[in-house]
């Protein structure tokens, strides 16, 4: 099939269980879904299978992005390259020193993580490079040679180069990784002036050992992917989800892969804005839960939270990322006897492989959807994928073995129990991001989606007072959906130092203008014409005398310090409860190029179709059964409205209404959860 005919666009999230896929056909404007069992050992097969069940001719695919996991994981099971750091003589232990706060406030015996570089893999070069950009010591030649001589002697696997100061003048970095490049051309090799060039010291090295650390399993991932998809007809550029809720190519991913470690939750996020925008929704708290985890995030205003803080299996990564919390959650999650008396749901997952005891692939520990079987929210004959079915006599002997070690506990109420803590577990991450952060829950519609979050949605909205849940169509595949949506991102940073009271707006606006070349230029070279970017500009400030620093957004009202720091103090004011009219000072300035891609269409279900086939099974509802009516998602027509309890099944999916809730089916296919006033559902 030639270029010019090309027409599908594909969209790829890979979870810890299941694989999802979704195809949208720009001549028809018909959306497609598919879910695959996920395949640890080999990622990409799993991503083929799911393809494969849309389309058997990818030829026909015009764009494919790929929300992916394999650098989350890798960092997270300590499984990455062997990495080496070349370093400024004097700061070899940068790593290991990390920094001196306590984790444990009250626990003088905590032990910092152990750094994924052994210190005999952290080499020093005598150079140094003072903060303001001048030089102090200049690197030679021959200490480059000497450098990449050991690196090459040693067959180091993957480079990371960290040298100090090197965000205001990289000069000394660019010409160790040269001569790197001459020495070792194998190696896989980065410097912290590409991947973060900011100040902190620390956090800068630490995201690109990060970024080293995944480097060398991404290029052959994706050089795998690459491969496998070209064998059957596909010929463009594969784009990957990043952290920050964009795409970009894999030419880039395969440079920056720390930029994608919450590349699959970020889809779901962006998927979620673009819905609540289509529904004209206010503010929402997504809740994304999986197969092994839940994924929460707080979304005022439709606007994806960013942040440049989070932490990663223990260590910092400064690149920018959707404000995401993840718990160990999910519908693989096991249950289990802590301490051999008190009943705990997780983080340990069944995972795909051998998965829940109930798919019947050798899995015995009860998990959350072995107790949601039990239960009847889910039916033996429930597809959760196109060929796997549930067998509720091994997911219920899985609980009597557990219960046994309660004193033979009635299985049902052990059941009972592991969805409530598991419920439990996910409320409080959302009070972390909501509560914890001056926001009332009950202020936002929470957008349950995920293979098992609409089963648990009404459920955590109940706990936290929330009158709302919106469930979106194929709600299992809506991260894949969000991989659709996204729009192709190049955002760049730069250490900026000046105070809003004594320094000129000029010098921050010329920054804007510098970094707004630079990424246009770099999504120039991907294809993009300069008159489809749009530019957006932030800025990291703080409080003079203060060492921590808030995004700031820079819109076109914003033309002078005065006006920056006014911006600052509300920013400041929102997060804190408390602003003060003292100095600021900008630390970092940031550009983001969008260019902006066209979203597919959901289509609406017809208004006046027949009534839904009703069928009943007898679900367990606050320790009693209830008769409840069990119906099929594609046959419920947009208006119609149910009223719990009632379960509605799906490919990949089923929605639990919940006794003193209604669903409502709204214009484009969603559900609408509200609950009655003054009822109180119970799990």
């Amino acid at each position: 099939m030639t270029r010019e005919a090309a027409r599908l666009r594909i969209g790829v999230d890979v979870g810890g269980t299941f694989t999802d896929a979704v195809a949208y056909d720009t001549a028809d404007g018909s959306l497609r879904w598919a879910k695959a069992p996920s395949t640890p050992y080999e990622p990409a097969l799993g991503v083929l299978d799911a393809v494969s069940a849309l389309t058997d001719d990818l030829g026909a695919v015009e764009r494919f992005v790929h929300g992916i996991t394999i650098g989350t994981n890798a960092i997270i099971e300590r499984r990455g390259a062997d990495v080496w750091v070349v370093t400024t003589k004097g700061f070899r232990d940068t790593l290991e020193i990390q920094r001196t706060e306590r984790r444990e406030l009250y626990n003088i015996r905590t032990l910092k993580p152990p750094s994924f570089v052994p210190r005999p893999q952290v080499l020093e070069a005598d150079e140094r490079m003072r903060h303001d950009a001048s030089v102090l010591r200049a690197l030679e030649p021959a200490e480059c040679e000497r450098i990449a001589e050991t690196l090459r002697s040693a067959g180091a696997e993957s480079v990371a180069v960290c040298f100090l100061h090197s965000f205001a003048n990289d000069a000394h970095e660019r010409a160790m990784r040269e001569a790197l490049a001459l020495a070792a051309p194998d190696a896989y090799v980065c410097t912290s002036s590409e991947v973060l060039p900011e100040l902190r010291e620390y956090e800068r090295f630490s995201t690109t050992v990060l970024n080293a650390y995944i480097g060398p399993l991404m290029s052959r991932y994706l050089g795998g992917l690459e491969s496998r998809l070209a064998s059957r007809g596909f010929a463009r550029t594969i784009f990957l989800m990043t952290s920050n809720g964009g795409v970009v190519s894999a030419e880039r991913a395969r440079r920056l892969p720390v930029q994608t470690v919450l590349s699959g939750p970020a889809g779901g996020v962006a998927a979620s804005v673009e819905l609540g925008q289509r529904l004209a929704a206010g503010n929402l708290i997504t809740c994304d839960m999986g197969g092994t985890s839940t994924d929460v995030c707080l979304v005022e205003g439709l606007r994806a939270p960013l942040t440049t803080e989070q932490m990663i299996a223990g260590y910092p990564n400064r690149t920018p990322q959707v404000e995401i919390v993840t718990i160990g959650a999910g519908g693989g999650s096991i249950a289990w006897l802590d301490g051999g008396e008190t009943l705990a749901v997780g983080p340990r997952s069944a995972g795909a492989d051998p998965g829940p005891a109930a798919y019947g692939r050798g899995g015995t520990e009860p998990t959350v959807t072995d107790a949601n079987l039990v239960l009847g929210r889910l039916g033996n004959e429930t597809k959760l994928a196109s060929t796997l079915t549930l067998n509720g006599t091994l997911a219920r002997a899985s609980l009597e073995r557990l219960g046994a070690d309660f004193g033979e506990m009635e299985v049902h109420a052990l059941a009972d129990g592991v969805i409530r803590i598991a419920v439990a577990r996910m409320v409080s991450a959302i009070k972390e991001i909501s509560i914890a952060k001056g926001y009332d829950p009950r202020d936002f519609a929470l957008l349950a989606y995920g293979g098992a979050g609409p089963m648990h949605g009404a459920l955590v909205a109940s706990e936290l007072d929330i009158d709302h849940v919106i469930v979106p169509p194929s709600p299992g595949n809506f991260s894949a959906f969000g991989c659709l949506v996204s729009d192709l991102q190049i955002t760049r940073t730069r250490t900026l130092l000046v105070e809003t009271r004594r320094g000129e707006w000029a010098t921050v606006t010329d920054e804007f203008a510098a970094l707004e070349r630079e990424s246009g230029a770099e999504l120039d070279r991907e294809g993009v014409g300069a008159s489809d970017v749009e530019f957006r500009r932030e800025l990291g400030m703080r409080y003079v005398g203060q060492s921590w620093e808030l995004v700031v957004s820079i819109g076109p009202e914003v033309d002078s310090m005065r006006d920056a720091e006014l911006a600052f103090h509300a920013a400041h004011a929102k997060r804190y409860g408390h602003g003060a009219d003292a100095p600021a000072e900008v630390v970092t300035v940031r550009v983001t190029a969008v260019a902006p891609t066209a979203k597919p269409a959901l289509p609406s279900p017809a208004r006046d179709g027949a009534d839904a086939g009703v069928r009943t099974r007898p679900v367990y509802f606050g320790g009693a059964w209830s008769d409840t009516v069990v119906l099929v998602r594609p046959e419920l027509t947009a208006g119609a409205a149910v009223e719990g309890p009632a379960l509605v099944e799906e490919m990949g999916a089923v929605t639990v209404v919940p006794p003193g809730w209604r669903l409502e089916v709204g214009a484009i296919g969603e559900f609408h959860l509200r609950r009655e006033h003054g009822e109180e559902s119970t799990a």
